[in-house]
């Protein structure tokens, strides 16, 4: 990338702050797409969640680039490696995970599908969470049922 050098932050080496930002990159893809099933189960990580989301949703839509990429770029050339063209999903996820030939509409369903799974998911949270004002009362028992057992042996013995 032929950059300024970034020296060494307290001490850790270029590379291994390459290798952190990748792993928080990972982490945070990993947020992105399934986040939605820890919101599942812990409703209020949607505050997390939505804005991640969103993020995800808008780069791969838009075809841009996490400015996480060319912060690990520059910290591979600070530690003397070629970093890589393209995002992060290109150069690590696409080996893994997508075919050979990734286009641009590829991407644009990728980012629908992902859309749509979680509107799914935040859609069913919304149906199923009570309504303030809205909730149905427990039934009272009315006033007879209030009142204490007659005292002594049932009658007709």
């Amino acid at each position: 990338m032929g950059g300024p050098a970034i020296p060494a932050f307290l001490g850790i080496p270029p590379q291994v702050l390459a290798d952190g930002v990748l792993l928080l990159h990972a982490a945070f893809v990993l947020w992105v797409t399934l986040g939605v099933l820890a919101v599942w189960r812990w409703p209020r990580l949607a505050l997390l969640h939505l804005p991640a989301l969103c993020w995800g949703v808008w780069i791969i839509g838009s075809g841009g680039i996490c400015p996480l990429t060319p912060l690990e770029n520059e910290l591979l050339a600070a530690a003397g490696e070629s970093g890589y063209r393209g995002g992060f999903i290109e150069h690590w996820v696409q080996r893994l995970v997508y075919p050979p030939g990734l286009q641009r509409w590829h991407q644009a369903v990728m980012a629908a599908v992902l859309v749509v799974v979680n509107v799914g998911v935040y859609g069913r949270l919304l149906w199923r969470r009570p309504r303030t004002g809205h909730r149905r009362r427990a039934s009272r028992p009315g006033p007879a049922a209030d009142a204490a057992p007659p005292a002594g042996p049932p009658a007709g013995r």
